[in-house]
């Protein structure tokens, strides 16, 4: 997919305010490290996280869904009238249905013309927000949009940790260890056509997209039975096999990348990659062939906050000045699914 009248013209971010470091998770999983000998501090050791943060007890994910929109939309100078659509797209969402998107546009009081709905698609559900508001705008359908998400991952990992002191087993730890790694914050995209788009505004070019379905059992959240009429929320990961064919993925979908948008190896300027940790960032970059001088990492300090991790570090990268105009940036991600996708942008 290629794009021709298409800006991202504002982002925002909100970071949940409760930092939880790998330490504090340690301490609670003193039993199990004890039995089976695990020395203190792996869990920093094995992913490259020192912390992460989580919203309070209690938190509607719709919250930091509005907060981030409403900063996106500052910065972008675009009106809530212009908005043609309202996208949720995080893993977590407040329930079945309605959609969550219902309530953050009811709160930012969206038009009666916007369309409103969610979308999932596990870490990449951003970024399939951002293509399906710019098909949008490439059809002339809408002028702007927005997209948005938040992520909360305080229930799960507490879930998690009193499941392995009830049941310890070093199987269980392991396809647990990836779960230990989340994070929690909100983020929004705005998106517009040429004639809303700010003075600082960056020009989507094109999107790549890849899938191996193949591999859906590698990495599962959702309920699991716990008894007659009972359910619990669980995760589990096969980081291995994840990360190994997660890679082979991305390094079809990168060759895929470069020619559609006929950039070179070397033209491109920056990554802003899915943040999951050290090794998945050591793997990919080192298979893609791209310097780690080009990427800004934010999970040693932020962990994986699922869908949000992508562009909230885009937004922080581009506050920073990592990501400078005229730069030519791939934003690249990998979910679970597999689905790998691949956008372009000049900044």
């Amino acid at each position: 997919m290629n794009y021709s009248r298409v800006f991202v013209s504002g982002l925002g971010y909100e970071l949940a305010p409760d930092i939880i470091s790998s330490t504090q998770l340690e301490q609670r999983l003193q039993p199990l490290y004890e039995k089976f000998r695990i020395p203190p501090g792996q869990l920093a050791a094995l992913t490259g996280i020192e912390q992460r943060r989580w919203w309070p007890k209690g938190f509607k994910v719709s919250e930091g869904a509005v907060s981030a929109a409403r900063k996106a939309l500052s910065a972008s100078g675009v009106a809530i009238s212009d908005i043609g659509a309202l996208i949720y797209t995080g893993v977590c969402r407040e329930q079945h249905e309605p959609a969550t998107a219902c309530r953050v546009a009811a709160e930012l009081g969206t038009s009666r013309q916007t369309v409103v709905y969610d979308i999932s698609n596990a870490c990449l559900g951003v970024l399939s927000g951002m293509l399906d508001v710019a098909n949008r705008i490439e059809l002339g359908q809408i002028r702007a949009g927005v997209v948005v998400a938040c992520e909360s991952a305080r229930d799960i990992v507490e879930s998690s940790i009193n499941k392995l002191l009830k049941v310890p087993t070093m199987q269980g730890f392991a396809s647990t260890l990836a779960t230990l790694t989340g994070g929690s914050g909100g983020v929004a995209v705005v998106l517009t056509d040429a004639s809303l788009a700010s003075a600082g505004a960056h020009k989507l070019r094109g999107a790549t997209q890849l899938s191996a379905p193949e591999h859906n059992g590698l990495c599962h959240w959702g309920m699991a039975p716990a008894g007659e009429d009972l359910y619990r929320d669980e995760m589990r990961t096969d980081a291995v096999s994840l990360l190994k064919h997660g890679v082979a993925l991305a390094q079809d979908t990168w060759q895929q990348f470069l020619t559609q948008n006929a950039w070179s190896h070397e033209q491109v300027d920056k990554v802003i990659c899915h943040q999951v940790g050290e090794a998945n960032r050591k793997q990919v970059l080192s298979a893609l062939d791209i310097p780690m001088d080009k990427e800004f990492p934010t999970f040693a300090k932020l962990g994986n906050m699922g869908s949000v991790a992508l562009p909230a570090s885009a937004a922080m990268a581009c506050e920073q000045g990592f990501l400078k105009p005229g730069d030519k940036v791939g934003f690249l991600g990998i979910g679970s699914g597999l689905n790998c996708m691949m956008l372009a942008l000049e900044w």
